[in-house]
């Protein structure tokens, strides 16, 4: 029998828990740790559809990347994900900044998802540096990341250089692009800020914004498969989910 400590325990054991940055609230967050598993869900965020969609298959268990109690909450109500989990005897798990970190968590997974050889951690930081197996353009490696990504949209700066080393770092990771850059030709993260792109152009450099959703919930589902592989007992199942932030 398979219990949601079980799984939490074996998260832990490849993205441990207290290696998560202070602000965060990863862990187990909602219902019983002894609870028996037969079927777990996983997306990116435990949204209210998520919630709905697993309570209607009958899952045990909820993993996600973001944590659906972010910080304090002063109330509990009917129209809330905490309460449909909470109502239908659903636990919650989840994996932020500790998987980010993590061997083979999200940033590993992203490098895996674009191609990138020879890839290794740069060290206090969120990021993952690789190698191209061809050098292209700019306009060619922003083709290939909205294709391997299923972007709606993308932006990144016109330069000339051209790419053969890329660092990747999942979600909101502008803080760290003058060390992305120290590091490789070009800088792939989901979120970064108009001015942030506007000194790179000015620098010459590659950046690539890509979309939070995008650089985060493919790589968090592989996920899946090494659970897939340790608890045999549990359907793990993938929810429904897209990018609620849309384009045109």
């Amino acid at each position: 029998m398979t219990t949601v400590k079980n799984i939490y325990d074996y998260i832990n054991s490849i993205a441990p828990y207290d290696t998560q940055e202070e602000w965060d609230n990863s862990g187990h967050l909602v219902g019983d740790f002894r609870k028996e598993v037969k079927k777990a869900v996983l997306a990116l965020d435990a949204t209210k559809a998520v919630c709905a969609f697993s309570a209607d298959i009958g899952a045990d268990l909820v993993i996600t990347h973001h944590p659906v109690i972010f910080s304090g909450i002063k109330s509990v109500k009917s129209d809330t994900a905490v309460y449909s989990l909470a109502s239908s005897g659903i636990a919650h798990l989840c994996a932020h900044t500790n998987f980010d970190l993590a061997n083979g968590g999200i940033n590993d997974n992203l490098a895996e998802i674009l191609d990138l050889q020879n890839t290794k951690h740069i060290d206090s930081s969120f990021l993952v540096v690789g190698d191209l197996e061809s050098p292209m353009s700019i306009d060619d490696f922003a083709a290939l990341v909205a294709e391997k990504l299923n972007c709606a949209g993308i932006r990144y700066t016109d330069t000339d250089k051209i790419i053969s080393s890329v660092a990747v770092g999942g979600g909101a990771c502008g803080e760290y692009i003058d060390l992305a850059l120290q590091n490789a030709d070009c800088f792939v993260t989901g979120d970064l800020k108009y001015h942030e792109m506007l000194d790179a152009s000015e620098n010459g450099d590659c950046v690539i914004s890509a979309g939070h959703f995008e650089t985060e919930s493919a790589a968090f589902l592989m996920l899946k498969n090494k659970l897939s592989g340790i608890f045999t007992d549990v359907e793990f199942v993938v929810a429904p989910q897209e990018n609620p932030v849309k384009s045109i």
